[in-house]
């Protein structure tokens, strides 16, 4: 199981992207590196859910083409994608787990249903979801 490493500062602008995107859900991509067991996330990527729902996402192709660009341009791969869940918790439903085509992505999922957003990653392979260490460092 892989260690996924983020900077507090990305996870508060997360939750307050996602609480300007509700009713619906926010999502993006993650762009960083992998060090051994550990997955550093560098830059996170804000994109337009254009499904426009509370219960569903799908990226802008071409902002999510523009996203991976930028990541090469700073020496960063795409390491896997996050959104939100504005009314339920923090993993992976059926929907998300029958879209997770990519094996080597962290998923992070951010719900908004209680007062305090809970913020997990997971690992998604073959319809089952297991839960990656998050460390948040200031």
């Amino acid at each position: 199981m892989k260690k996924v490493i983020i900077r507090k500062q990305d996870v508060d602008e997360m939750i307050l992207h996602a609480r300007e995107k509700l009713p619906n859900e926010a999502c993006g991509l993650i762009g960083g590196n992998d060090q051994g067991d550990e997955r550093v996330i560098e830059k996170v990527y804000y994109l337009t859910n254009i499904d426009a729902s509370n219960e569903h996402f799908s990226l802008d192709p071409e902002e999510q083409l523009q996203a991976v660009k930028d990541m090469r341009a700073r020496e960063l791969k795409p390491i896997g994608n996050w959104h939100s869940h504005p009314e339920s918790p923090s993993r992976p439903s059926q929907e998300d787990k029958r879209l997770a085509y990519d094996l080597k992505a962290s998923y992070l999922i951010l719900s908004l249903m209680e007062e305090e957003p809970i913020l997990h990653s997971f690992h998604i392979e073959n319809g089952e979801s297991e839960k990656e260490f998050l460390e948040i460092r200031d």
